[in-house]
């Protein structure tokens, strides 16, 4: 298994240390065997034995004067409270009966009801980890009153006025001067004119470099923002694993609740009195589901007419509203009114009929018959009013009004129901799970419907056969006023009793609620029958209804049955007998089973009539066997024997067996009432583990009982009410019990238990010495710990002397202290005396016991619900030490050794059990896994820390053991990681680190690490090298001492490996337990202090190095700013390093150990030996957050142990360590509000996080390319995705995102700073570690290069000052390159828009400038790097603002006026001779913006400036290589090529004067096969410029590899461009050079290259364009110096003529307006007379590249035809009349030839036309080109090949069809039918003769080519071809045969001129006109 190999820095260190001197380093590849260590190794893959705790801190105390370091010594004195806290009591007074003789069963329920809770707060434990601000709100919280960060970047400048500058700029003049630079004059005035920025006091003093750096660092250290993970997101997570939410309070259970009002109840007449009730039904479960609800709405006049019946009416009865409660909403919940009336003679039907004939409006009409009904009325109440009759009915269905009312936008909602309502069909049904109280509130989930609690109000107007009845439906409020509960108890907030109140009404849920009973309730019944509509309730008090008093003393039923029978109550279903008349009185008592002689009944006494009772009680449990359980217990308790229960009596006997097998039958009871009764019920269960009782003389051990049935009560639990658990799989029931109510039961009988309230009771318990035997298989190491748990031996109470003695001798000292006060532990004097005192048994020992010994099913229930069991323990190990006063005691004598052996038995098992069960059960186990790191992190708390440290070990050993023998070891690992994570998350982590010891060096042979001497606090600078290495490895000795850090750190290295198989996966995983430690620590109050920030950043120390190992496997972020990938601190080949992988070969290779010298130590970061290995490579975001983990290190790390470390490293460490802050600068560089706003306008898919996705969108996902434009502009692309729903959408959010990422970058890059500062001071301390300077400072200028803050720039240069000033030599002789890098960032800076930047930028500049004159008495180097710098940034950057760099131009002068040390130098003037210089390029400058849309006056400007820097080759590099990069940007490919091809030409040229190699090139020549233009780059003489002179030549191109690289980029270019013959000839160069170098790898690579260049020339046969040409001439004064000016334009290949008119005609337009511009559409010579002078005019001509007759012997390719071309032609026709055509004998043409400046393709798109030349074609002519042009063609045709009959067939029809016969005949007739009368026209006359004779010899050959080639089908065709060819052949014979016989004979002494005929047809033209 792969993670054996891993071996710890340490042990290698010392098994190597004899070899190698100096400090010894983690080697990971070096696998060293032998014996030459001190001490035994321990590999990382195992846990070190840990230091013990206890005996550590007694041996190493602090010294006192260690201020705050103090408080990380121990845990705070008051970390564990015990706090007991009244209940919240809903109502004004108690519902306790004050009855001092109550029941025992009652008395116990009451006061489970009534006691405080015992709540055991760790009060520190918010600071762990588990509640991160981080991970919550708070971080906004932190984030207030950050500074807001100056970026350049989202410093637009003002738009309005830039856009107007840039609109004028394009409308100006187009003139480039004559020269490209400015008069001097001009520019020096300009410059004087201008102001300076601020200049930086004191920056000319000479101070010594010690102050320097101190005056930085102090300027550097303040206004330092303290927290640096308040700036970073906490990573992706879901909950985090160690959060443990506190569970909810136990509390009364509602439903959601609904507040009816009732409004008013009108009818037609009004008669009598009419009496209302309301109450809930759910039809589907066929149940009523709440308890009356009466109100009366009658007039006071109606309410009169019973007075003499009805007692005056209690304020408590008048209420018209009512709260319902409605635990399972659904759509079947129907609101039933019932209304009735005073009882009267006759059917109800009678009674009704009244009511539905009158109408009100009748009233008058029917008056008479009214006042009769009314009497009649009257009379029935003054006889009747006591009894009453139901008259009428209706329901409405509740979800129609809910969904009705939610759907309606207003504020309350009027509903309608007629009749009709209650025939209307059911909507659909819904039925919910049975769930507990947390998911009750919403319990149909998806049904909207059926949400009682955020619906509109609704009022209700019901016209059934009443006028009208109306009521308002509303969700009830949080806390209504003035409401009463259903036992009629005012309701807190009650103000005034007069009020009329609202009242509660009782819920019987349609299905079982699973709440746990928290309130006495008297027991209210509830009748239900299933033959009459009506329900009654019998109570010990019976409540009253509406309008009367509020209690009654009697109530009517029909129904008999006893309530209590043998003392439990009578509920259920009954069927009962019927009897036919009046019972005898005293009949109640019976039960209904019991006919009475004499009686007559219905059907014989059967039952007939069905009836439901149902009891709400939190008294009675209503289950058979938990009344059992609880009547035995307290028959126990009261020693009342027999016991009747039921029918049964029970004597003490029997007992035993009884109470055994009561708590076995537990299981058999239903769940609900163990849910209602659970706290009472567990209580029992714990009282009978702690204090067995004493039965019949004997003690009987429950524990084993009692603990099975807990597991199998709360396994239940678990099982049966899945919505209650979180998410560790903790119900939520179980949880409240343990944290509010569990409590030690009171240690002795009679007595109070111990805080307020207690689980009382006189039982007569005893315990005797434990004596359980325990298996075998546990190997205890204490046998002798023996316990009478074992339920088979008994035994006789016994009363230790010693135990009475230290009662009695305790109880004064009990009283002493006050927290014991109150509760005293007493004993009666009397059973001191008779023996029957029983000492304590502790019920975490009897837990933790029964645990380990018990097996099978009930140890897989305990195990299944862990955490209960763990959680009992500790409470009850919490309480035993508070009850004890032992909270305060040393660790080590607070638990006796047994328990503690039992401890770790248990969780040596549990363990094992993880180990092996992961693969099967893997829920289980992962619940298992949480609940035991819990466990042990509440340990850590409570017992001998060293202990439990032991015990992490064991399991880690278990773990371990199993891994090796693992295929797959992610998941258990994952799991150990879990573990870890919740065990670090302890509050007091930190201390449990010991971060105050100092790691000692081991003793020998063996360590014992408490012997280690006593460090004092801080660190003493003489800290032995041994013990600095063992600070930052993880070596033996740190892990032992650090142990959790040690443990975290080990997992981190192990997992990150990248030979760790499998783990690849837990990246992320590991990485975020390190960040949320990290970013825990940062944010906790107690570790502010910097002191202890640096001791709690001293248990990480050892990440540093982790993390450089990991190098390789980090995300890139640097890539995105250079092709090159992140830079690499040893020299690479610049053209060959490879951006894809992380590292270069050629470090690679140095690493493996293959090309570094000896002398080098070996470094401890070294990669494995296999160099090529590919590693995965980590995701953006755990990178990211890694190394922001590496950041917070390095902020709050003592710098002095820092700097003594890198004191330590090699050369090879060191520079991995600068690569690693080289990431951090890309990794943290601020993004822009840019980036913000473009990511709000981009959509994502819904995430669980979204913050996470915006970090990887802006880390990832914008890409290089983009990164690169962002880059070289300045800004970003021009783009974005717009989406409806931004993830910011408001700006504010934006600047907040924007204001945290700017603070981030600042104090990320302020952090690389400040280690850059040590690495230099380590640099000036050792001197032998000067290399690595250049590895500084390319950090510092890829800081620079970075988006930065001015705060950050500010303190970046003035370290760069320093670092310049303490190593001058550095920049100035060996990182050469690094100075030309360095003068570009300080430019750019002094262009910035923020003068303080500017500042900066100009006075490092001027310093820069003085130390390189100082050194060797001028500064050319710096001059020149510095003019290259400002061209390369005036050609490339689009957004540079000159006015912003002439500021800095002038601070510069003004420093050097200011400098009086060298005044009399001539530093002065070289400082003004450049700064005039840089002052022309900035005016050249202004012109390119103007010209910034014009890519061909662009290119010409750059053109024209390179030109200018004839004389500077530096420089003149530089401008050609701008025009490179430009032509690239556009794809032009072929001149970027020729661009690169100049530059490599001009270095040649200056090289071969340095050097004579014979393998170089010469110089210019030897490129001339490449292109003709290139010999424009001769060098000047040499008394011009001298290439060896300082400053010349000096750039990295003017070498051997520069040329390489140049000509490498230029083969490939011209690939690009598809010139293979030209790549052919640049590797033609190239190949001379690697052969002399004897580089068989690059020669491999070039022959290669050329092989694929030659394939693609075959292949690509016929198939090639490189380009089209136009002519393009411009006129108009509007133009300026490009009026009349012709060009030749180069377009990419099939560029028609329309386009390139639309392009230009479009640009100019733009430029001057589209109605001024005009294309001139012939290509006749322009008259420049006639034109527009408001106008400017574009002539745009096709031209084609012309070749002299004597050039097309070499010209023989398509390439030779397209390459190195400097002419072109275009034909104009025209005829004598002016027309351009005419009839074949007047049809003249025009053909003009051009030749340009330099040869196509040149570094430039577009070349002046320098020649024009015209010829000019006689109509015979014409025609002679003409038929030349047809014998080609079909020529061509006939000997193609492969032949292609298409084409072939078109031009013989072309030539012999008959419809074209009439084209070469009728040119024949005209010019061949007779002879010419002028001699001179003879030769014509020929040669036009011999063209037909061969065109007619081409036809012959074309046809019988054809004949060869045509099916059948063509036959036909090929004879009609043939025909014409005769007939074409006939007509032409006698013309093709008449010869001119002068031209037979001898040759004439007059030589014919061509253009003869041509001079005498113009004169005759011009004597015409």
């Amino acid at each position: 298994y792969p993670l054996l190999n891993l071996t710890v820095a340490a042990e290698v260190r010392k098994q190597i240390s004899g070899q190698y001197s100096g400090s010894p380093q983690l080697l990971k590849n070096l696998n060293i065997v032998g014996n030459i260590s001190h001490h035994t190794t321990v590999p990382l893959t195992e846990a070190v034995d840990p230091v013990d705790f206890e005996d550590y801190l007694i041996t190493h105390p602090l010294a006192v004067d260690s201020g705050p370091l103090r408080e990380l010594i121990e845990f705070p004195p008051d970390d564990i409270e015990v706090v007991y806290s009244p209940r919240d009591c809903r109502t004004l007074v108690s519902a306790v009966p004050e009855e001092s003789e109550m029941d025992p069963h009652v008395r116990d329920c009451i006061r489970s009801y009534t006691e405080d809770w015992a709540i055991v707060i760790r009060k520190y434990h918010k600071l762990g980890t588990g509640f991160n601000p981080n991970t919550l709100d708070k971080q906004k919280e932190r984030q207030k009153g950050l500074p807001k960060q100056v970026f350049e970047s989202d410093e637009a400048p003002d738009g309005n006025n830039y856009q107007d500058d840039q609109d004028d700029l394009k409308r100006r003049s187009m003139s480039i001067d004559d020269t490209p630079r400015g008069s001097w004059a001009c520019s020096i005035f300009d410059l004087k004119n201008s102001l300076p920025d601020a200049l930086l006091p004191n920056l000319l003093d000479r101070t010594p470099n010690e102050e320097i750096d101190r005056q930085n660092d102090d300027q550097r250290k303040s206004n330092r923002y303290k927290e640096l993970f308040a700036l970073h997101p906490s990573p992706d997570e879901e909950e985090s694993i160690e959060r443990l939410s506190v569970p909810d309070v136990p509390r009364e259970h509602f439903g959601q609740r609904l507040l009816v009002k009732c409004l008013s109840l009108k009818f037609e007449i009004e008669i009598e009195p009419i009496f209302a009730s309301l109450a809930l039904y759910d039809v589907k479960e066929k149940k009523k589901i709440s308890e009356n609800f009466y109100f009366d709405l009658n007039s006071e006049q109606m309410k009169g007419l019973l007075r003499p019946h009805i007692p005056p009416a209690a304020i408590t009865t008048l209420a018209r509203s009512a709260i319902f409660s409605i635990t399972y909403p659904s759509q079947d919940v129907f609101l039933v009114i019932k209304l009735e009336k005073v009882l009267q003679q006759g059917d109800i039907g009678e009674c009704a009929e009244p009511y539905m004939i009158f109408k009100e409006a009748d009233a008058t009409k029917n008056k008479e018959k009214l006042e009769k009904l009314k009497s009649q009325a009257d009379q029935f109440c003054q006889r009747l009013g006591k009894y009453r009759m139901p008259f009428a009915w209706t329901a409405i269905h509740l979800m129609n009004i809910v969904s009705s009312a939610g759907s309606l936008e207003r504020d309350s909602t009027e509903v309608e129901i007629s009749t009709g309502e209650r025939k209307g069909s059911w909507s659909e049904r819904r039925n919910s799970s049975i769930v507990g109280r947390r998911s009750l509130e919403r319990t149909t989930s998806g049904d909207d419907a059926c949400n009682l609690t955020s619906f509109r109000p609704a009022t209700l107007t019901v016209t059934n056969f009443f006028k009208q009845l109306k009521i308002d439906i509303s969700p009830a409020p949080e806390n209504p006023h003035y409401c009463l509960t259903p036992e009629l108890l005012q309701v807190k907030l009650y103000p005034d009793s007069r009020v009329r109140p609202t009242r509660e009404i009782l819920e019987f849920p349609a299905r079982d609620v699973y709440v746990p009973n928290t309130t006495y309730r008297y027991e209210t019944s509830s009748i239900y029958y299933n033959k009459v509509s009506t329900c009654c309730y019998l109570f010990q008090v019976i409540f009253g209804k509406s309008s009367c008093s509020e209690f009654s003393k009697e109530a009517y039923t029909a129904v008999w049955i006893p309530m209590l029978q043998n003392g439990r109550l009578k509920t259920g279903q009954f069927c009962l007998p019927v009897s036919l008349e009046k019972p005898p009185q005293a009949y109640s008592v019976l039960s209904p089973e019991v006919p009475l002689p004499g009686m007559k009944w219905v059907d014989n006494h059967k039952g007939v009539f069905n009836v439901e009772v149902v009891a709400v009680s939190s008294i009675h449990t209503q289950d058979p066997y938990l009344d059992k359980f609880f009547a035995l217990v307290n028959a126990l308790d009261e020693h009342m024997f027999p016991v009747r229960i039921g029918d049964m009596r029970i004597m003490e006997n029997n007992l035993e067996n009884e109470l055994k097998s009561s708590i076995s039958a537990l299981n058999s009871s239903q769940l609900e009432p163990v849910v209602r009764f659970l706290h009472l019920l567990l209580d029992k269960l714990i009282l009978l583990v702690v204090r067995p009782p004493v039965i019949a003389g004997q003690i009987v051990n429950l524990g084993q009982a009692s603990f099975e049935a807990m597991a199998s009560i709360i396994n239940r639990l678990h099982k049966n009410l899945e919505g209650n658990h979180d998410q560790h799989g903790r119900n939520s029931l179980l949880a409240s019990y343990i944290y509010y109510v569990f409590r030690l039961p009171n240690t002795y009988p009679n007595s109070p238990s111990p805080g307020p309230g207690g689980l009382g009771g006189s039982v007569h318990y005893a315990t005797m010495a434990r004596s359980a035997v325990r298996p075998a298989s546990l190997n205890l190491s204490r046998s002798r710990s023996l316990s009478n748990s074992n339920p088979d031996i008994s035994g006789t109470p016994t009363s230790p002397d010693d135990e009475v003695r230290s009662i009695i001798g305790n109880k004064a000292m009990d009283r002493s202290c006050n927290r014991m006060s109150s509760h005293t532990e007493t004993s009666s004097f009397l059973q001191t005396l008779t023996g029957r005192l029983p000492t304590k048994k502790l019920f975490h020992e009897e837990l933790a016991l029964q645990w380990v010994v018990c097996s099978g099913s009930v140890r897989e229930s305990a195990l299944q619900q862990a955490w209960f069991f763990f959680e009992l323990m500790v409470k009850s190990m919490v309480h035993h030490l508070y009850f004890n006063d032992k909270l305060d005691a040393p660790r080590k004598s607070r638990f006796p050794e047994r328990f503690m052996d039992d401890i770790a038995a248990l969780v040596s098992t549990i363990a094992s059990d993880i180990v092996s069960r992961f693969q099967k059960d893997t829920e289980m186990v992962e619940r298992l896994n949480t609940s035991l790191a819990f466990f042990l992190n509440d340990l850590l708390s409570v017992m001998d820390r060293g202990f439990v440290f032991s015990l992490i070990k064991s399991c880690y050993k278990q773990v371990s053991s199993k891994l090796y023998s693992l295929p797959n070891p992610s998941v258990l690992v994952s799991l150990r990681l879990d573990f870890l994570r919740i065990i670090c998350s302890h509050e007091h982590y930190v201390t449990l680190n010991l971060p105050c010891s100092l790691l000692t060096p081991p003793a020998s042979p063996s360590p014992s690490v408490s012997s280690a001497t006593s460090q004092s606090s801080g660190f003493s600078t003489n800290v032995q090298d041994q013990k600095i290495a063992n600070m930052f490895e993880l070596s033996v000795p740190f892990r032992q001492q650090h142990y959790l850090a040690g443990l975290v750190l080990t997992e981190l290295a192990v997992i990150l490996d990248p030979d760790a198989e499998g783990l690849f996966g837990l990246h992320k995983k590991v990485i975020n337990m390190v960040h949320n430690l990290l970013s825990s620590h940062d944010s906790d109050p107690r570790y502010s202090d910097p002191q202890i920030k640096a001791r709690v950043a001293m248990l990480y120390l050892p990440l540093i190095g982790i993390i450089m190992e990991t190098v390789p496997q980090l995300h890139d972020f640097t890539e995105t700013h250079n092709q090159r990938g992140r830079p690499i601190c040893i020299a690479t080949d610049d053209f060959e390093s490879d951006s894809g992988n992380m590292i270069s070969q050629t470090v690679a290779m140095a690493i493996a150990g293959t090309s570094v010298p000896q002398l080098t130590r070996p470094g401890s970061f070294l990669l494995t030996s296999t160099s090529g290995r590919q590693h995965t490579t980590f995701s953006a975001e755990s990178s990211r957050s890694l190394l922001i983990c590496l950041l917070w290190v390095l902020k709050n790390a003592d710098e002095t142990v820092l700097q003594k470390w890198f004191t330590d490293l090699s050369v090879l460490q060191l520079n991995r360590l600068l690569d690693l802050l080289y990431l951090c600068v890309s990794c943290f560089e601020y993004k822009g509000k840019k980036v913000f706003e473009r990511m709000n306008s981009l959509t994502f898919k819904k995430s669980k996080d979204m913050r996470a996705k915006l970090e990887e969108a802006i880390l990832g996902s914008i890409g290089a390319r983009q990164e690169m434009v962002r880059r070289s502009r300045g800004q970003l692309g021009t783009y974005a995705i717009t989406s409806p729903s931004g993830l910011f959408s408001n700006p504010r959010s934006i600047e907040h995102e924007a204001l945290i990422d700017g603070n981030l970058a600042t104090e990320a890059n302020l952090i690389i700073l400040d280690t850059l500062e040590i690495v230099v001071q380590t640099v000036s301390v050792t001197e032998s570690k000067e290399s690595i300077l250049g590895g500084v400072l390319k950090v510092l200028l890829h800081s620079m290069a970075c988006n930065q803050s001015a705060v950050y720039l500010q303190h970046c240069f003035a370290t760069q000052r320093a670092l310049v000033s303490k190593f001058p030599e550095l920049l100035f002789e060996e990182e050469t390159e690094q100075c030309a890098d360095l003068c570009l960032r300080l430019l750019r800076h002094c262009s910035s828009s923020i003068s303080t930047i500017r500042s900066h930028a100009s006075a490092s500049l001027y310093l820069l400038m003085r130390q390189n004159f100082e050194i060797g008495n001028n500064f050319a180097r710096v001059k020149m790097q510095v003019t290259m710098s400002l061209s390369s940034l005036v050609g490339t950057s689009q957004n540079f603002n000159e006015e912003f760099l002439r500021r800095s131009l002038k601070t510069i002068l003004t420093y050097a006026e200011e400098d009086l040390e060298l005044r009399e130098t001539t530093f002065p003037d070289q400082v003004q001779d450049l700064v005039f210089n840089l002052h022309m390029i900035l005016s050249d400058t202004v012109k390119m913006k103007e010209h910034q849309e014009d890519p061909e006056m662009l290119i010409d400007l750059m053109y024209r400036i390179a030109k200018g820097y004839q004389t500077s080759p530096d420089l003149r590099l530089t401008w050609l290589q701008n025009m490179a990069g430009k032509h690239s940007e556009r794809s032009n490919h072929a001149e970027a090529a020729q661009c690169l091809v100049h530059s490599a030409a001009l270095v040649a040229e200056y090289l071969s004067m340095l050097e004579d190699r014979k393998y170089l090139p010469v110089g210019c020549v030897t490129f001339q096969n490449i292109s003709s233009n290139v010999l424009e780059e001769s060098a000047v003489s040499d008394d011009v410029v001298s290439p060896d002179e300082e400053g010349i030549c000096s750039g990295k191109y003017f070498t051997e590899s520069g040329l390489v690289g140049l000509l490498e980029q230029a083969a490939a270019s011209f690939s690009m461009a598809g010139m293979y013959e030209a790549v052919n000839e640049v590797y033609k160069v190239l190949i001379p050079i690697h052969e002399a170098n004897r580089d068989a790898k690059k020669l491999s690579t070039i022959h290669g290259k050329l092989q694929e260049a030659f394939s693609k020339i075959v292949h690509q046969d016929g198939k090639r364009m490189f380009g089209t040409y136009f002519r393009v001439g411009f006129y108009g004064t509007k133009f300026g110096d490009l009026d009349e000016q012709e060009f030749v334009y180069k377009e990419p290949a099939i560029t028609k003529l329309a386009e390139i008119s639309h392009r230009l005609e479009g640009f100019y337009g733009e430029r001057f307006g589209e109605d001024v511009v005009e294309v001139i559409k012939d290509s006749n010579p322009v008259d420049k007379c006639k034109l527009d002078p408001n106008k400017a005019y574009i002539q745009i001509t096709y031209v084609e590249p012309y070749f002299d007759t004597y050039e097309m012997k070499d010209r023989i390719t398509y390439f030779d035809k397209n390459y190195n071309l400097r002419r072109f032609m275009y034909c104009t026709p025209f005829t004598l009349d002016g027309r351009a055509h005419g009839e074949l004998h007047e049809q003249f043409k025009r053909k003009t030839i051009l030749t340009t400046s330099h040869a196509f393709p040149y570094i430039k798109t577009r070349v002046n036309v320098t020649h024009k030349e015209e010829i000019i074609l006689t109509p015979i002519e014409v025609a002679i080109e003409d038929m030349q042009k047809k014998t080609q063609e079909l020529a061509f045709a006939t000997h193609q090949d492969p032949a292609d009959p298409k084409m072939l067939q078109m031009v013989l029809q072309g030539s012999v069809g008959t419809t074209v016969n009439q084209g070469p005949l009728e040119v024949a007739q005209v010019f061949l039918s007779e002879i010419p009368s002028d001699p001179k026209l003879f030769r014509h006359h020929n040669k036009l003769r011999l063209c037909f004779k061969d065109f007619t010899k081409r036809c012959e050959d074309a046809l019988r080519k054809n004949k060869s080639l045509i099916g059948p089908d063509q036959k036909e065709y090929q004879r009609e071809l043939e025909r014409n060819y005769h007939r074409l052949k006939e007509a032409l014979q006698p013309l093709i045969n008449r010869k001119i016989p002068q031209l037979y004979k001898a040759v004439l002494p007059v030589t014919c001129h061509r253009y003869a005929y041509l001079h005498m047809v113009l004169d005759n033209v011009s004597s015409e006109t």
